[in-house]
């Protein structure tokens, strides 16, 4: 990726942070001069922890989109098609039926409990290298696996009170959080993205083969275990205090492999600014549409990328006949 690049990319990104605090800017400034105090807790309150939970999430499923798809040497792999992004909902539901969704240490370790599990099966049923279609399958399984025992647990839940609050939060959803609770869910982001990109030349020599990798001095076993666990924590986090967000995650790397000519572990920060700026991005949406209503920013995300996902498979296909 060149430098001119990057910081475009970059701009980007802290653009649409910006405006993820100011917008709609008339009334910010409209209530900045009636009540500077206000205005101030305003965006620290409310702005503030929405711009940060959606840059933080929307990062951490951009690395470790990027990540995944490198160790299984796939580009259709993400948290989402994983099945990462829908154990790390069932652990968090299941914890949140014992603790409530305001404790967000226990729904993170339940979160995290989740998606290292699906990803754990995965690559039991898998393996690490797995063809598209064996990938898709177990991937697909364990994903309507995880959302049929959610759906259970939706349908067992104690009260109409508690289905409500899990079923709202399943949508995916950047509102009503506290500054603490983003925090909650960004230090553990940022640490897993740090700690993956350490990860990169690794994650490039797999593009060779394992035995390459091998001899270059990477322990195989022991970076599969890393990207798992680091995946897990990171998506974990999120999950657990914004519920689940799919797609960012299988599109953000894309085009980050496209701004590094391929290289996968070069991707990874491309595909976190990408990410961050997709979800920043998808924010605004939800707070500009003229709908009279709230909607849920998984959506959004649902409706960019899955006629993006169309695109993806019927152009591999079109790539394996020629």
């Amino acid at each position: 990726m060149s430098l001119r690049t990057a910081l475009l990319l970059w701009l980007l990104v802290l653009l649409l942070f910006a405006a993820s605090l100011l917008v709609p800017a008339g009334d910010l400034v409209s209530l900045f001069h009636q009540d500077r105090g206000l205005a101030f807790a305003l965006l620290r309150e409310l702005r503030l922890p929405r711009a940060l939970l959606a840059l933080a999430y929307g990062a951490m499923l951009g690395a470790s989109g990027a990540a995944i798809q490198a160790l299984f040497a796939n580009p259709l792999a993400s948290p989402d098609l994983t099945g990462t992004t829908s154990g790390a909902a069932l652990g968090a539901v299941l914890t949140a039926y014992i603790f409530g969704f305001s404790a967000p240490l226990a729904l993170s370790i339940g979160a995290m409990g989740g998606a290292l599990g699906a990803l754990l099966l995965l690559l039991f049923l898998a393996g690490p290298a797995a063809e598209t279609a064996t990938l898709l399958l177990a991937g697909l399984a364990i994903s309507a696996l995880a959302g049929a025992l959610t759906t259970l647990a939706l349908a067992l839940a104690p009260s109409p009170f508690a289905f409500y609050d899990a079923y709202e939060w399943l949508m995916g959803s950047l509102i009503d959080r506290s500054l603490s609770q983003a925090l909650f869910a960004a230090l553990p982001a940022l640490a897993a993205i740090l700690l993956l990109l350490r990860l990169r030349p690794a994650l490039d020599s797999l593009t060779l083969g394992e035995e390459v990798a091998m001899s270059f001095g990477h322990d195989i076993r022991r970076l599969r275990l890393l990207v798992v666990c680091l995946t897990a924590a990171g998506v974990g986090a999120c999950v657990a205090i914004c519920g689940a967000i799919g797609f960012v995650g299988l599109v953000a790397p894309i085009f980050g492999r496209r701004l590094t000519g391929g290289h996968p572990g070069r991707a990874l920060l491309p595909a976190a600014l990408i990410g961050g700026a997709l979800l920043l991005a998808s924010d605004l949406v939800v707070r500009l549409a003229p709908l009279g209503r709230t909607l849920p920013i998984g959506v959004v995300t649902a409706l960019l990328g899955a006629p993006f996902f169309l695109w993806l498979v019927v152009h591999m296909r079109w790539r394996m006949r020629r």
